[in-house]
């Protein structure tokens, strides 16, 4: 996936998102393999998505909605250190969530997201709409990229929804 173009839709309504997620369920369904979700900005969102889709048991094991620094770091291992040093939104906590959420869980794949929706938090150096996102497929190294997403705090997150359910369709290709 490294060189691949994540194709988010232009239109991230509910409509869409739920197309996008039923995608992602064939291919899951397709390749045999189990997902989970490991999401701090969307807080549950993309899993709200995912088991919107009747039959969706046959590939999503769980997600985990962990908001603070605790909850990051009991439900999906996040070192402290890591928080301390690089903070809640960076490629070093999501690669950290994104592989916790598989030593967590029975799945075989997983998506991870922290970031900025706003109003608030932003930064000089992580203004508001940074997101960072993370896979990982057992078995392989994770992979993260970072979005900076437009729009109200609801439009960033539609949009990260967008991203991540997107990346799943390269990582289990």
């Amino acid at each position: 996936m490294n060189d691949t173009l994540i194709a988010i839709p232009a239109e991230h309504d509910d409509a869409a998102l739920h197309r996008l997620a039923e995608q992602v369920g064939d291919r899951m369904r397709e390749s045999r393999l189990m997902l989970c979700t490991a999401e701090s900005c969307t807080g549950g969102w993309i899993a709200k998505m995912i088991t919107d889709i009747p039959g969706c048991s046959d590939w999503f094991d769980c997600g985990m909605a962990a908001y603070s620094y605790e909850a990051k770091q009991a439900l999906l291992g996040v070192r402290p250190e890591t928080l301390t040093e690089h903070g809640a939104v960076s490629r070093e906590t999501v690669l950290e969530m994104v592989s916790g959420a598989l030593i967590t869980s029975g799945a075989s794949v997983a998506v991870a997201v922290t970031g900025i929706a706003g109003p608030t938090g932003g930064l000089p150096d992580k203004p508001i709409g940074t997101v960072w996102i993370g896979w990982k497929r057992r078995g392989r190294y994770p992979e993260a990229r970072v979005f900076h997403f437009d729009g109200n705090r609801e439009a960033v997150r539609r949009q990260t929804v967008a991203a991540a359910l997107s990346g799943l369709l390269a990582v289990a290709a």
